[in-house]
């Protein structure tokens, strides 16, 4: 480890207490300052995870974070991701790279393995920044797991970094979370504590003065800081994000797109860029009767396909997709959601079984698309760049247009055809329909190097439906607005009510700014710089 790097750590007195965001906050400050900075987390669960340029997948928290500090996304900024696959087990993933699947309680016992991991990318990123902010996962005070921590204190004491302690003041009883997690720490680890947060406070903030100055004195610690909720839009992995809990709310929406929100969804931040757009309302919904009669219907990526796609077929809305996509209500579907649109889902190495079970399945899809898709037990992790091919339906005007994004799924699909022919041609009310592919694309191979790249389809489309394995497809500029003109053009709506180009890349530059200059308002960053020079 480098002598001249300093680090710092955020922990919470519980999940969803804005560490994310207050670590994406303070990596945007200390680059402003002129430090070069790099996020890192040694341990993060969650489904929302994105590929870097060598084609290794980590959390998509770290990689938010990255570009927060202005620098590039790499594993080492979160060496281990875990994905859940069922209520007890997971994905382990190790520098990017699937491990196995795990129970939990064989994860427990087998992940202190991982400590000399950790240190390795922990010291490399030492070797090439000035300042590392770490974040915590859960909170430190879990009692019976403390032993085997590797991501809280553990973590601390691995890295010899200063900890900020957040608790969540909108869920009620901050005080409470706060000094109770003090309580339960051992000595040794509240001497890493220098400071503690109180965070997403509204209201007036006077009124908390004698209890800050109470829990100062009972924690014999200073609080650096009241931050206030902030509106801004930053993506989230956290499976609590008030994007995935309530989508947009906007009273005078003239487009709805409403996204299937499976027990499993992944990567559900493909969706966000819609939410910057005037007049557009994104909702999750998981019945029928949330569903109603959207513009737009989104099958997002799942972590299980084939579950999940059960779960739709039981609870009604698999049937109540066809019914609007028969109406010709256009159906978009990303990954696990593409395969779902499919003819068969056939697993013959039980790939997409949990954890414990690994039985072969062969499964009918929604038949939307003449598609087959076939589980594997190796994964695809690649970064693409290309273009929509020549598009069917509705949206057939955006053909052509450029696209960039990643993809990470273990099944492939084909048309499900034995001739292979892709321009498979059916009648639907009269109209005839094409399945051509939804775009050509170049993919990064990463056993070739950096440079060596392939041509290749990706996704098909027939009628108003369309599907593709690319995540962040709807980022690429000008997309999610075409999209949108196009909705309102359908509806008879004049597409020149939303007339703003969305520069989806400087508008998260934009909130990463006011991000960190609301931090700097209510946190004592001269104190939280004395932090960070004195350590532990």
């Amino acid at each position: 480890m480098s002598q001249h790097t300093k680090s710092i750590m955020i922990q919470g007195t519980m999940s969803n207490a804005g560490k994310s965001i207050l670590a994406a906050g303070l990596c945007r400050i200390f680059k402003q300052d002129g430090y070069r900075v790099a996020p890192f987390k040694s341990q993060n669960m969650a489904l929302n995870s994105c590929i870097t340029e060598e084609g290794l997948e980590m959390g998509r928290a770290q990689a938010v974070q990255a570009e927060a500090a202005g620098v590039p996304p790499c594993v080492d900024m979160n060496p281990i991701l875990l994905k859940p696959s069922s209520e007890t087990g997971s994905q382990v993933i190790v520098r990017g790279i699937p491990l196995k699947n795990m129970a939990a309680r064989e994860y427990f016992a087998y992940k202190k393995t991982l400590i000399p991991e950790i240190l390795k990318s922990y010291n490399r990123l030492a070797e090439q920044y000035d300042i590392i902010v770490i974040e915590g996962a859960g909170s430190p005070a879990e009692i019976n797991l403390k032993q085997d921590d590797i991501v809280n204190m553990g973590m601390a004491k691995l890295a010899k970094a200063p900890v900020l302690l957040a608790g969540d003041i909108d869920r009620g009883g901050v005080f409470a979370q706060l000094y109770g997690t003090i309580s339960l720490l051992e000595e040794e680890e509240k001497a890493y504590v220098k400071g503690l947060i109180i965070n997403k406070f509204r209201g007036d903030k006077t009124i908390l003065d004698s209890g800050v100055k109470m829990l100062e004195d009972l924690c014999q610690i200073p609080v650096a800081g009241v931050v206030p909720y902030m509106d801004v839009q930053i993506e989230d992995e956290d499976s609590l994000s008030s994007f995935l809990e309530k989508g947009t709310e906007k009273e005078q929406a003239l487009i709805t797109i409403a996204v299937i929100r499976f027990p499993r969804i992944s990567n559900f931040t493909d969706f966000a860029v819609f939410s910057c757009i005037s007049g557009v309302r994104v909702t999750f919904v998981s019945s029928p009767e949330e569903l109603k009669t959207p513009d737009l219907v989104i099958l997002p990526g799942t972590k299980s396909t084939i579950s999940d796609l059960m779960w739709t077929r039981q609870n009604g809305l698999e049937a109540a997709v066809l019914k609007l996509a028969k109406k010709r209500v256009p159906v978009w579907g990303i990954c696990g959601g593409y395969q779902m649109m499919g003819e068969i889902l056939a697993d013959p190495y039980g790939a997409e079984k949990s954890v414990g079970q690994g039985e072969k399945t062969e499964v009918r899809g929604m038949g939307l698309l003449p598609l087959k898709t076939v589980f594997e037990t190796e994964k695809t992790r690649t970064v693409v760049s290309g273009a929509l091919g020549e598009l069917d339906g509705i949206f057939g005007k955006l053909t052509g247009k450029n696209i960039e994004g990643y993809e990470i799924h273990m099944g492939q699909t084909t048309i499900n055809r034995e001739e292979g022919i892709i321009d498979t041609v059916t009648i639907t009310d009269g109209i005839p329909e094409i399945c051509r592919p939804t775009a050509y694309l170049m993919e990064l191979q990463k056993e070739g190097g950096p440079e060596s790249k392939r041509v290749k389809t990706d996704g098909f489309s027939r009628g108003n439906v369309y599907g593709s394995y690319v995540h962040g497809i709807f980022d690429a500029e000008g997309m999610a607005l075409s999209i949108v003109r196009i909705l309102l053009k359908h509806k008879g709506l004049d597409p020149s009510q939303i007339d703003k180009e969305v520069d989806y890349k400087a508008f998260r530059e934009s909130q990463y700014d006011k991000l960190a200059h609301i931090l700097r308002e209510h946190l004592d960053m001269e104190k939280i710089y004395q932090i960070l020079e004195e350590g532990v």
